[in-house]
């Protein structure tokens, strides 16, 4: 790997996203399972679910905060060191994203503040409603950043120009071919890893033999979740698997670390792929598996990395190993899920301090999952940012490299000091933990949502109850 400044520019693009997708992601399922919560007190008047619902409203202001911070920085990028992707392929991407304004964010902020700051403010039916609307435009976000990043991925309806890529055909733009099956496959996960956060938070209560009862609540709604979700999400990543087989055959040639041409293929469990000897050293393997799984044919060939130029091909080692990351978690989810619905059946779930300790110890593996099936994603895309229209290399500004290792260094620091602090301040308010109601009204304001996350703050810093 020859350390220039489009690598550099590529390591700081990798590493701003990788702490972004984290929020986003959160922050999709924390407002269902917020919107959930609000739509059991509304219907049985029991103030339990309303306290939970005001504790993880306090978790999803901070999330939140981090997100818009991190999503800036972004966008920010796309000026600064990658002026000529707005160029080339920006007649397409920024109308995507200005939907996403339009719609997702507008939706966002019109409710966001009766959310947040509604209590005891406007009557229960109307809270309820306006975390609904949050919640929906979480998910109406997730949609165009998906499609932008779909289209990316195989781009349809659009001429080239000139070099410039030129919209013709808007719902081809927007539902690109790999498109529904990448949001359901993002959403399902977004979903999922909150719900194994729930359930760690209430296996957390219960090992300490606190908040027996809201424990009980939140084990029993993230497992249920995990039981319906970590399954489906296989059935989900199968069929976007076949997707990828037949519209980015180069990317899943590099996630199954499969070299030949014509060959059957076998499942490869670990190996390390050499791109120098276009081969897998150190390979364990079953063979025809692979095969079986891309094509449904015990025989099945699917083309191999050989198959295509050395300079078409993504960097193998990085997309392999952080496919087996993804999948391997996945595996552990459904374990745990099935592990939990059996001890439930059992009525053992809330005694078994085996089980309740491995569930403690599950939130992160939601979080990582998401972290590798992005690296699958968008380092199996390359060399290409907009896939045979404009290459990486292309598509960078002409800043020097110093510069672009100044801003990095400085991304790192920055990222690592306001980040330590947001997780500490949730780390705290899970230790506090959900409290009744007190009778001060809340210091945030409704047109500044933001401060509810320093209103969650404080909260924090407060000793326990």
């Amino acid at each position: 790997m020859d350390l220039d400044a489009t690598m550099l520019a590529r390591i700081q693009f990798a590493f701003t996203v990788t702490f972004h997708i984290i929020f986003p992601a959160f922050i999709i399922g924390l407002s269902a399972f917020i919107t959930t919560l609000l739509g059991r007190w509304l219907y049985t008047g029991d103030e339990h679910y309303r306290t939970l619902a005001r504790f993880w409203t306090k978790i999803f202001a901070v999330s939140f905060a981090m997100g818009v911070v991190s999503g800036i920085v972004l966008s920010y990028q796309f000026g600064t060191n990658w002026s000529r992707f707005s160029v080339v392929v920006g007649n397409t991407i920024g109308p995507l994203i200005g939907y996403e304004v339009l719609t997702a964010f507008f939706l966002e902020a019109t409710f966001l503040g009766i959310m947040l700051f509604g209590w005891n403010r406007v009557p229960p039916a109307l809270h309820f409603f306006a975390a609904l609307m949050v919640a929906v435009g979480t998910c109406m976000s997730a949609f165009w950043i998906i499609s932008a990043n779909s289209w990316m991925q195989y781009p349809t309806g659009h001429e080239v120009r000139d070099g410039i890529a030129y919209p013709v055909d808007w719902l081809a733009i927007v539902f690109s071919p790999t498109f529904p099956l990448r949001l359901a496959h993002m959403v399902a996960a977004a979903y999922l890893t909150t719900a194994i956060v729930v359930l760690a938070v209430g296996a957390r209560y219960l090992l300490a033999g606190a908040q027996e009862r809201h424990g009980r609540t939140m084990i029993g709604m993230g497992l249920g979740m995990t039981l319906i979700l970590a399954p489906l999400q296989a059935v989900i990543g199968d069929a976007h698997g076949l997707k990828t087989a037949k519209y980015q055959p180069v990317k899943l040639a590099a996630m199954e670390g499969h070299w030949p041409e014509s060959e059957v293929a076998p499942l490869v469990l670990f190996a390390w792929p050499n791109e120098r000897t276009e081969s897998n050293d150190f390979e364990i393997a079953i063979p025809h598996l692979g095969s079986l799984i891309i094509t449904h044919d015990w025989n099945g060939i699917y083309p191999g990395l050989k198959a295509f130029p050395p300079e078409d091909r993504p960097p193998v080692v990085p997309v392999f190993f952080s496919f087996r990351v993804m999948v391997g978690l996945g595996l552990l989810m459904i374990g745990l899920a099935f592990w939990g619905g059996y001890l439930w059946l059992r009525g053992r779930l809330f005694t078994s301090r085996t089980f309740l300790r491995a569930a403690s110890w599950a939130w992160p593996t939601g979080f990582i999952a998401i972290i590798a099936g992005w690296f699958v994603a968008e380092i199996g895309r390359q060399p290409w940012v907009a896939t045979g229209i404009l290459r990486t290399a292309d598509a960078r500004s002409p800043v020097a490299m110093e510069t672009v290792a100044f801003t990095l260094a400085l991304f790192v620091v920055v990222y690592g000091i306001v980040f330590t602090m947001g997780i500490r301040y949730i780390n705290r308010l899970i230790v506090k933990g959900p409290a009744p109601e007190v009778a001060a009204e809340p210091r945030g304001l409704p047109n500044r949502p933001l401060s509810a996350a320093e209103e969650a703050a404080r909260a924090a810093m407060q000793p326990g109850q």
